[in-house]
């Protein structure tokens, strides 16, 4: 169910082993361990739905490598679950409490160890927020390509666990593909180093990239070697307006075919823009019905968004050039985009990626479901990799949302995901399986693949006690 629940009796009490709690805090400084009701019920979840409310048992507040392997090597003794947490910002649930669990936050670990600007490297523990790695990055003329929309508030730990993207993937890719090596504390307390600080290193398999994406259910990383990028002299942004969505994803294939490679390609529909509209004050709806925003970078940007015009024009396309105000006003406002209601009872947020040739056909299928369960649809598309973010949503009346249309709500949402497969696509894009989305794993990945990934996760986590009940 696309649901978040009330908080249990809040007077709800933790019953921990004998002695858990007591060996917890002989390790650990004053103010690490939280036990407190507030505090333990603020860390239970994420910006996930939530199936399942718990209430951790603490919440523990590492400050140091040697912090996070007392609390692991705490936890394994006594059989307790850790749930590792950044920010919160994660929309799948991979931070949601478990039954007797431990929530290990890891935002004091948040300094910047090393950037080498020579190396185009930079090392980091996983409390730093992304937007300070790119701050400081930017004093070097270089940046820290992946850029999830929460990029002011979210955690590299949490980018990392999750393997987050954001509105650059277009041309720079995932987290993964800018993360060297990483530091791990692994479910015995022992800490291990992985990857390589190089750019290219094939020695072994690959661990470094096993552990980005696996949600803190292999090790808790509390360490990251990051590759920056050249921080673009020049920034182009092209707005082109739509009679409708569809047209928009045609032009999307377009640009592709021109083969102009955009730093962001992104795609709004018309309920999008409406929002964006009353929360700005903008104009944006009356322009057109679905909007594509590309932007260009590099030495080359002048050239490549012109080229970019040209192209969409011809597609009938309504194109703006923007001054570089307002386009980097309406990249903030696509950041924004999505809204804060994603993941509440009557409205929810979805995560799925088809190939860029079937991404006209994906938006007809949505729109069809709409009409089809009657519920309402919004939709956002990182277009230049083909993943989509629609939101399906039903009304209240009188504050109320009856079970006919939770139930109509929920078969859209099992729709799209079987569309989305159908097409040869993904159940998830960037925001990671965690507890909302095992529903459907099994319907993306075979038996023996899942079987095969289990006894991986007993291989790291034998007791398992590491995020249990996410990701696989």
């Amino acid at each position: 169910m696309a649901r978040r629940l009330s908080p249990a009796d809040p007077t709800q009490q933790s019953k921990s082993p004998a002695g858990f709690i007591d060996e917890l805090l002989a390790g650990l400084a004053s103010g690490q361990v939280a036990l407190d009701e507030q505090t333990r019920t603020s860390h239970s979840a994420d910006r996930g739905p939530v199936l399942d409310l718990q209430l951790p048992l603490a919440v523990v507040f590492a400050e140091s490598v040697e912090d996070v392997q007392h609390v692991v090597r705490t936890c394994a003794k006594h059989a307790v679950p850790i749930v590792a947490r950044g920010a919160g910002t994660g929309v799948s649930g991979g931070a949601h409490a478990s039954e007797g669990c431990i929530v290990l936050s890891l935002v004091r670990m948040n300094r910047i160890l090393q950037l080498n600007p020579d190396d185009e490297t930079a090392v980091v523990e996983p409390g730093v927020v992304n937007a300070d790695l790119n701050a400081a990055a930017a004093e070097h003329g270089l940046m820290y390509a992946p850029d999830p929309a929460s990029y002011k508030m979210s955690t590299i730990g949490g980018n990392v666990a999750t393997n987050a993207g954001g509105l650059r993937c277009a041309k720079y890719g995932v987290t993964r593909d800018s993360v060297l090596a990483l530091d791990v504390v692994l479910a015995d307390g022992s800490l291990i180093r992985t990857g390589h600080q190089t750019f290219k290193g094939v020695a072994g398999y690959d661990l470094t990239a096993l552990f980005v994406g696996s949600e803190g259910t292999l090790g808790i990383v509390v360490g990251a070697t990051v590759r920056l990028r050249y921080l673009p002299r020049e920034v182009q942004t092209v707005a082109a307006f739509y009679p409708d969505f569809r047209s928009a994803a045609a032009g999307v294939l377009g640009v592709g075919r021109a083969r102009v490679q955009p730093a962001i390609m992104e795609m709004l529909d018309a309920g999008t823009l409406a929002q964006l509209d009353e929360h700005y004050g903008s104009d944006l709806a009356n322009r057109g019905q679905a909007l594509l925003l590309i932007q260009t970078d590099g030495f080359g940007a002048e050239a490549e968004a012109a080229l970019v015009r040209d192209v969409l024009a011809a597609g009938g396309a309504t194109v703006t050039a923007e001054s570089s105000a307002e386009a980097e006003r309406l990249i903030e406002m696509r950041r924004s985009s999505r809204g804060d209601e994603v993941d509440n009872e009557y409205r929810v947020g979805e995560d799925v990626a088809v190939p860029r040739s079937r991404l006209v056909d994906y938006v007809a299928a949505l729109e069809a479901m709409s009409v089809t369960h009657e519920v309402r649809l919004k939709v956002v598309a990182h277009a230049g990799d083909g993943n989509l973010h629609p939101t399906f949503w039903v009304d209240r009346v009188d504050g109320e949302v009856d079970a006919d249309a939770m139930s109509r709500l929920n078969k859209a949402l099992d729709d799209s995901i079987d569309a989305a497969l159908a097409m040869g696509g993904t159940i998830t894009g960037e925001h990671g399986v965690g507890q909302y989305k095992l529903r459907w794993l099994g319907l993306e990945q075979p038996g023996p693949v899942r079987a095969l990934q289990h006894r991986v996760k007993e291989l790291f986590d034998p007791t398992g006690i590491l995020n249990p009940g996410k990701a696989i």
